[in-house]
């Protein structure tokens, strides 16, 4: 049971990085834990066959991104594939000193208005739909946080930027700040995700590779290095059979909302939560007297 790192290719989208994988490797269940846009290129955590029961403990992660803002020129999607809806000169008075500046003034927690092209939910439609139909779109804003938002060069227009950031962050949404902050029009013109949680794009497989079926050793990660950032609970093998059967047992371990359940050896048993010295399983992955799943 594993999670394959995938370098996603601009171009595609994250569903059609799904179904390559399904293609390629031969599995029907495939999932993702976060997507990218079509242009946006870089890592795509996808969960292979038994490991998308996981899928929902692989959020909330912080990300880190390169991105690259185009100064003087605003899309109504606020990437390179909306339609110009205004444009400037204003970014061709400003100085290195004045980016770096308003970069530092985007570190921090910050309110967020998602993107209308955005996959936000409005009263059960994806929020890109409606924006697509010429129907307007409030969305309410919501809280993140940068941690480093990091001017690596400027070539004018251009200004290519390193963002740390907390989950559901829109950095197409932070280049249009950057631009106000600085006095003139704004998109995002590239993104690469390159890091999320502990996973990194360093060690992620072609999209070739795996349509043919052949991502390196190396792209693969274990259901249990994928949820380092969970406290692992050891247990034994009678205490794992009844785990297995969903049964509650006692343990000596704080407290924990989710924890990973493993036999010495980290052979994954269960996923569930501490409570009161008591251990309940909420999905079971190990086959009582076998391997686990």
């Amino acid at each position: 049971m594993r999670f394959l790192l995938v370098d996603k290719p601009a171009g595609v989208t994250s569903h059609d990085v799904v179904a390559a994988a399904r293609r390629g490797l031969g599995v029907r269940k495939v999932g993702h834990a976060g997507t990218l846009d079509p242009f946006a290129t870089g890592l795509l955590v996808l969960a292979v066959g038994k490991a998308t029961r996981l899928l929902e403990y692989l959020v909330g992660f912080d990300k880190t991104y390169r991105a690259t803002a185009r100064l003087g020129v605003a899309t109504d999607s606020q990437d390179r594939d909306g339609e110009r809806i205004a444009e400037d000169d204003n970014w061709t008075s400003l100085k290195r000193g004045q980016l770096e500046a308003a970069a530092a003034g985007m570190v921090g927690r910050l309110s967020q208005v998602p993107p209308a092209y955005s996959a936000v939910k409005v009263d059960g439609v994806p929020a890109h739909r409606r924006a697509r139909r010429g129907e307007q779109v409030t969305l309410s804003p919501r809280e993140i946080t940068l941690g480093s938002f990091e001017i690596l060069d400027h070539v004018p227009p251009r200004v290519h930027i390193r963002v740390v950031c907390s989950s559901g962050t829109y950095v197409r949404s932070l280049s249009v700040e950057f631009g106000k902050r600085l006095g003139t029009s704004c998109h995002l013109a590239e993104l690469r995700r390159t890091r999320v949680g502990s996973l990194h794009v360093r060690h992620a497989a072609s999209l070739a590779s795996v349509e043919a079926g052949e991502p390196r050793q190396g792209a693969w990660v274990g259901a249990v290095s994928a949820l380092s950032h969970l406290p692992r609970v050891v247990v034994g093998a009678e205490d794992a059979a009844k785990l297995a059967d969903g049964k509650r047992i006692p343990g000596d371990a704080p407290d924990r909302s989710a924890a990973v359940f493993v036999l010495p050896g980290e052979e994954l048993v269960a996923v569930g939560a501490v409570r009161d010295g008591v251990l309940r399983p909420r999905k079971v992955f190990h086959e009582p007297g076998g391997p686990g799943a």
